[in-house]
């Protein structure tokens, strides 16, 4: 079995406050869009993960793919060992939830291809046990978001009449770092109260909590918004604590900038 998880952009992103678990509630509008990795999954003789594309830093069992695997195992025995293959494409460290989508996707595959029959609201709940943003990835629709991202509501939001073009400089922001760069609290403009209809009126309107610390750490990722702006971009965010930029533009109308440096772009 193959599947293709895709990433998210955050739109609009506050940090409320710090709980006493250590993490933070949240608010944010989840948007899946189609940068995939690939994921094949296999009956084996043992357990094995192998990857390609993109460099996976770390140890293998470290990874959200073997990690969904040994959750569903616990509770689900009859599960053979698989062979996992991940064709990493989307950036790591970008604030794309590549990572989360490859372990929330692994739990639907094993879902599906040994009948498991666990249903939706169930595979979220193992999601959040991978981490905040996975469940996400099992409604992979628009959904407003809450809690620490894994409480989740349908957000009505189309914008499939734009086109996205998404810069990634090269540069890790290290989440914990941009945390605690921030002082959590209500912001002036909760996003319930954006016009969601109107994009044009998103500029400075909806916002993201992380870009004052993160621009002013790196300059670069703040001209990347900065230059999609002067090419015509409707409305441009860095994603989650970045360092992934994306600018929505008008049906088929990518700028023909020139990214300097390493940069990966990509045209959705």
């Amino acid at each position: 079995m193959i599947l293709f998880p895709n990433c998210k952009i955050n739109l609009g992103l506050h940090i409320l406050h710090r709980r006493e678990d250590g993490f933070h509630d949240l608010e944010t509008v989840f948007y899946p869009l189609p940068l995939q990795d690939a994921l094949e999954v296999i009956t084996a003789g043992e357990n094995i993960f192998s990857h390609s594309g993109i460099e996976i830093p770390g140890d293998a069992t470290d990874n959200l793919c073997n990690k969904a695997y040994a959750l569903l195992k616990a509770d689900y025995p009859q599960l053979p060992a698989v062979h996992i293959h991940l064709h990493k494409h989307v950036p790591i460290g970008a604030g794309l939830g590549g990572g989360s989508a490859d372990g929330a996707f692994m739990l639907k595959a094993l879902n599906i291809k040994y009948n498991l029959d666990i249903p939706e609201e169930k595979l979220e709940a193992y999601a959040a046990r991978l981490g905040s943003d996975c469940p996400f990835f099992i409604r992979n629709r628009p959904c407003f978001a809450t809690g620490r991202g894994e409480v989740m509501e349908p957000w009505e939001l189309d914008l499939s009449g734009y086109s996205f073009l998404l810069v990634h400089p090269g540069i890790h922001v290290n989440t914990g770092w941009a945390f605690g760069q921030l002082t959590p609290g209500r912001p002036e403009t909760g996003l319930r109260e954006v016009d969601w209809k109107d994009v044009s009126s998103w500029k400075g309107m909806l916002t993201n909590d992380f870009e004052g610390p993160v621009f002013r750490e790196y300059p670069a990722i703040r001209n990347i918004k900065e230059k999609m702006y002067r090419a015509g971009a409707v409305y441009a965010t860095m994603s989650g604590s970045g360092s992934a930029v994306v600018g929505i533009f008008p049906k088929g109308e990518w700028p023909e900038a020139v990214w300097e440096g390493h940069y990966r772009v990509f045209k959705l």
